[in-house]
């Protein structure tokens, strides 16, 4: 047995938070219940798009990365996760609407 929480348990307590904080999340796909890798597509208050996930930064710090696309471009954002999907139909894709994206990828390292 794992000691990590079920994906769709962490993929609720985060859409909560984020509702509960005064921003938006929704789920855009749904992966694997129990271990599905998660996607995260953030915006800061309906503005320019970035895609994050779990992973290990330059520092060797366990955090939210950026993926995909760099440019905000929501097609291709939209182009990017549908491909992944197709790939990994485990794969969880959130989209969440904050209002300050740096300060809430610093704090959801508790989130993994």
């Amino acid at each position: 047995m794992s000691d990590r929480l079920p994906t769709h348990l962490r993929v609720g307590a985060l859409l909560r938070r984020v509702n509960d904080s005064g921003g938006m999340g929704m789920v855009r796909a749904k992966g694997d219940p129990q271990g599905g890798a998660v996607l995260l597509i953030v915006s800061e208050k309906g503005g320019e798009y970035k895609c994050f996930e779990r992973g290990i930064d330059a520092a060797g710090v366990l955090g939210l990365i950026p993926a995909g696309p760099i440019d905000g471009d929501a097609a291709a954002i939209t182009d990017y996760w549908q491909r992944r999907r197709a790939h990994d139909p485990d794969l969880w894709v959130i989209e969440l609407d904050v209002a300050s994206r740096s300060r809430f990828t610093a704090e959801t390292t508790d989130f993994y």
